[in-house]
């Protein structure tokens, strides 16, 4: 038995395994957004219900998605603005 290997825990087939745990990451952007179809969604949340480190995920992931969405509403002051672009176009001609 490899400690590493979740198939070769005594415990598997008991919880979600981790083709299921990929599968459910792929789906966390719509599932937020509320456009994962209902079916998929309920299968998602019955996944999340028994499996810790997706909930953890979902959090970090959700979180991360209010962040940056805090970042666009955020304007940067004209000066700071026009630096950056000059900077920016220094360095497009560099390269």
């Amino acid at each position: 038995m490899d400690a590493a290997d979740p198939s070769t825990s005594p415990t598997a087939g008991e919880g979600p395994s981790d083709l299921e745990c990929r599968e459910c990451v792929d789906l966390l952007g719509d599932y937020l957004e509320g456009t994962l179809p209902r079916a998929q969604a309920e299968l998602l949340e019955w996944h999340l219900d028994g499996c810790a480190p997706c909930v953890a995920f979902l959090n970090t992931y959700r979180g991360t998605v209010n962040a940056v969405q805090q970042l666009k509403r955020a304007t940067l002051p004209p000066e700071l603005r026009n630096k950056l672009v000059a900077f920016l176009k220094s360095t497009r001609d560099r390269i």
